[in-house]
């Protein structure tokens, strides 16, 4: 389980309590200042230190640290609970899916501002357009082998890494599922959703990622295309 971590210590407890027994959490501590990756060692996450800053830094810095078959990525903030992503690894282990997303079913208003969802509905009108993949979200929630992660070369390492990875996926002809996951109000401020002008950065940056040509990768069952 590769949690991403920037400053999140009073979501983390709550975080940590729910990863499902005999997982290993991998908490990416991308240059917090209050305390997080010593609350995250005292809850039994072993950490990860990335120096680089930005969301993808953190996220392949914890795929590339995971030692499982399968890895799974969830945000450290509390708004989505770990325990959902069992059904997850067992579609990827029955080989009934290569990636499987969550998609996000937000619980109160507070829980996805209105300038998030609108710039997650362009972002996946344009997904299609550039994959033929008909998807909801891009959120964070997602179970993949991890062999097959790393032989589509991730590059992006701000907040097109999770878009990436669906688009070079799609490139490689992997299956690519999404389910219903309560998405809760986070504990803080997001450090990308919370303003219009985070919110449109990433937006642009994921532009970026979509106007990559296509690329060849590596398919989970071991072919290239």
């Amino acid at each position: 389980m590769v949690l991403p971590c920037l400053n999140e210590a009073e979501a983390l407890p709550w975080v940590l309590a729910r990863i499902p027994d005999g997982w290993r959490a991998l908490v990416v501590d991308n240059g917090s200042t209050d305390g997080s990756a010593e609350i995250a060692r005292a809850h039994g996450a072993t950490v990860v230190r990335e120096e680089r800053r930005g969301f993808g830094a953190a996220c392949h810095a914890g795929l590339t640290a995971a030692t499982a078959d399968i890895v799974c990525f969830c945000d450290c903030d509390a708004s989505l609970d770990p325990s959902l992503l069992v059904p997850f690894v067992r579609e990827v282990r029955a080989g009934r899916a290569d990636l499987v997303l969550g998609r996000r079913r937000p619980r109160g208003r507070s829980a996805w501002p209105l300038h998030a969802r609108l710039g997650n509905l362009a972002l996946a009108r344009m997904l299609h357009r550039r994959t033929g993949l008909r998807l909801h979200d891009l959120g964070p929630l997602r179970a993949a082998r991890r062999t097959p992660l790393l032989g589509l070369g991730l590059t992006d390492r701000r907040s097109g890494y999770p878009l990436q990875m669906v688009v070079r996926a799609a490139d490689a002809d992997w299956h690519v599922t999404e389910h219903d996951v309560p998405y809760l109000p986070r504990t803080g401020r997001s450090k990308v959703t919370g303003t219009w002008r985070g919110t449109w950065q990433a937006v642009r940056d994921m532009r970026e990622v979509l106007a990559e040509p296509p690329r060849r990768g590596t398919h989970p069952n071991g072919a290239r295309r």
